[in-house]
């Protein structure tokens, strides 16, 4: 039983329309999903992928009003989004430095070439070169030339007081395997990487202990949790009984009408989830319309014009 990579990963934004105009105007994604939080309906639920709505290619935000993050351990630190070769890292430099972003220089990091950079809000993200394996599925109303998109999400780095707990985690209970260690220029301490499933930059943790940093609290610019892939709803049951089976608590199975959810918080408190690759965001739209209009799961749907009516408009 083999989690198979990240499935998407879900940060925090107080600010919306710039969100929205972030993600799909300087950074090219689509919006594939316009939906809400479905516990809290007040707040927007984003979703951006790449051209098909792929699983492994979501990074999608909670619209809440909350006060920026303050950066420490036991959190999500930075979110690792690849594209193929360092020519379209130095076209991600030329572009971000004429919107005005917040960007580093490209580095070599665990050998793959990177280009750390940030959201309006302090979302920390890195452009991490993959070398343009395995498949990829540009969408046609990108601003952002088809070869230069962004492919997906991986590695995701996470700073924990206590690594020991946490490896035994992944190791023990989610198959992960433990498959090196760096040192990266920003990181005060070694790098451990974690991988599942085939590996590469899709399936990566990257894991650095900071024993002694104050604990970060979660806000705008934040993340709020990462989920894996299971690819059917099969291995996604056995998770569920195996987390029960090992005593480790967790929220039970949710369908969230686009995939099946599963949550649960490793010993530092960052906040788990695996999900399964179906049955995807086309369910109840045209794969050519996905994020045109506000999607709500059926059993929210009789509440659609009380909810639209909590919403702000993004314009």
């Amino acid at each position: 039983m083999q989690l198979t990579g990240i499935h998407h990963l879900t940060a925090i934004s107080a600010k919306p329309r710039e969100n929205l105009a972030f993600y799909t105007g300087l950074l090219g994604m689509r919006l594939v999903k316009k939906t809400v939080n479905q516990d809290d309906v007040s707040a927007y639920h984003l979703f951006y992928a790449d051209g098909k709505a792929n699983p492994g290619t979501d990074l999608t935000f909670f619209d809440f009003p909350a006060a920026p993050e303050r950066r420490g351990a036991n959190s999500i630190s930075r979110t690792g989004l690849r594209v193929a070769g360092e020519k379209s890292l130095g076209y991600w430099k030329d572009r971000l430095k004429k919107a005005g972003g917040h960007s580093g220089d490209v580095t070599e990091v665990d050998g793959r070439l990177t280009l750390p950079f940030e959201d309006g809000e302090g979302q920390r993200l890195v452009l991490v070169d993959d070398g343009g394996a395995g498949p990829a599925f540009p969408w046609e109303k990108s601003a952002v030339p088809a070869e230069h998109q962004i492919r997906g999400l991986g590695p995701i780095v996470l700073n924990v007081h206590d690594l020991a707990r946490l490896e035994q985690v992944l190791t023990g209970v989610m198959n992960m395997r433990k498959v090196r260690d760096y040192a990266a220029p920003d990181a005060p301490a070694q790098v451990h990487v974690f991988a599942m499933g085939e590996g590469g930059p899709a399936a990566e943790l990257h894991v650095v202990e900071q024993k002694d940093s104050p604990m970060a609290r979660q806000g705008a610019g934040g993340v709020h949790h990462v989920a894996f892939r299971t690819p059917d709803n099969a291995q996604y049951e056995a998770w569920a009984q195996r987390l029960n089976e090992l005593g480790i608590r967790n929220s039970g199975e949710i369908d969230r009408f686009y995939f099946r959810s599963l949550y649960f918080r490793e010993p530092n408190g960052i906040l788990f989830e695996i999900a399964t690759d179906g049955p995807g965001f086309a369910t109840d739209e045209p794969m050519d319309a996905l994020g045109e209009k506000l999607a709500l799961p059926p059993f929210l749907e009789p509440r659609r014009a009380q909810i639209e009516a909590g919403l702000k408009p993004l314009g």
